[in-house]
């Protein structure tokens, strides 16, 4: 089983010192996102065969990361997300330049492979319009150059409450989105693909395979092939035996258990499709307990799995 921490939310930027308490309690409790009873996900033991981790800042994390390689000995990779979107965008997220940093101490650190970065979602507007995310990505990929060897792209999924968040943010800040036509995306993917490729970067794309254009391979965010590679670096070299079940359609994933929980990351990320509201995910940030089995508590006349 492969553990996912998590594409709910930012566990190392928010919830590093509760993942801590877990992984030395051997599992993690899990509301379950789908209305079913609450389950457990082991964090140690036969049954577990790495680890992925989703952030966009490792930083207050790094001492979790040395303490799951000291002591599970279990392969990780991180997915850093890094897009240097203005503060109307994204509220509270650290500068880019020095999430860059970050993806050269990870490497340092932990050895090539684990980190990919994530340069999504791509979102049109009129702060970001395409021209911007071309200029603003060939600079980030020669800061990228030679530390990954993934960039993981996708175009922004406008869900109803992805929408409605757009829509109030638009008004406040002020800016204007839109959701462009599929052959408009495919181009600037594209683009974008070719961009990375001249700095030795492999471009791959995130669930939209109707949007695969030339130079854009399959992500596979949870990843048993990378996780064996880097485990191979430690010696270890044997192959992780995990089925090819993605957890959401159109998805080149394996399967794992994410132990994240929805509405819960203050990142303020106005078009995240994890979080429904930007006060709500504040005041349960502010609630959470660390020493808690759950992230945050089943909800009323919930049973545990």
């Amino acid at each position: 089983m492969i553990v996912s921490a998590s594409y709910r939310t930012d566990i190392p930027a928010f919830y590093g010192q509760w993942f801590r308490n877990r992984l030395r309690a051997g599992a993690a409790q899990v509301r379950n996102p789908y209305g079913g009873p609450a389950f457990t996900v082991p964090l140690t033991g036969p049954d577990v065969d790495g680890f992925v981790f989703w952030t966009r800042n490792v930083n207050p994390f790094l001492s979790v990361l040395d303490e799951v390689r000291d002591r599970t000995g279990l392969p990780f990779y991180v997915h850093l997300t890094i897009t240097g979107y203005p503060q109307a965008l994204d509220a509270a997220t650290i500068p880019a330049l020095r999430a860059m940093e970050q993806v050269a101490t990870l490497t340092a650190r932990y050895g090539h492979g684990t980190v990919v970065w994530r340069y999504d979602p791509v979102i049109v507007t009129s702060l970001t319009p395409p021209a911007h995310h071309r200029a603003a990505f060939a600079s980030l990929c020669r800061e990228a150059a030679g530390a990954v060897d993934e960039v993981v792209l996708s175009v922004a999924h406008i869900y109803r409450k992805s929408a409605r968040n757009l829509a109030v943010a638009a008004a406040a800040r002020p800016f204007t989105w839109s959701d462009p036509p599929a052959a408009d995306k495919c181009r600037l993917l594209a683009d974008l693909a070719a961009i990375a490729a001249a700095h030795g970067i492999t471009a791959t794309l995130c669930g939209q395979p109707e949007l695969r254009t030339a130079g854009l391979g399959e992500a596979r965010c949870i990843d048993a092939d990378r996780l064996a590679r880097i485990a191979d670096q430690g010696g270890q070299g044997a192959p992780i035996a995990v089925a090819r079940k993605p957890h959401r359609p159109r998805c080149g994933c394996w399967s794992s258990r994410d132990i994240g929980a929805y509405d819960s990351c203050p990142h303020g990320c106005v078009y995240c499709y994890a979080v429904a509201s930007g006060e709500r995910a504040r005041r349960n940030r502010r609630s959470h307990d660390p020493q808690a089995p759950f992230l945050l508590p089943p909800l009323p006349g919930r049973k545990r799995a």
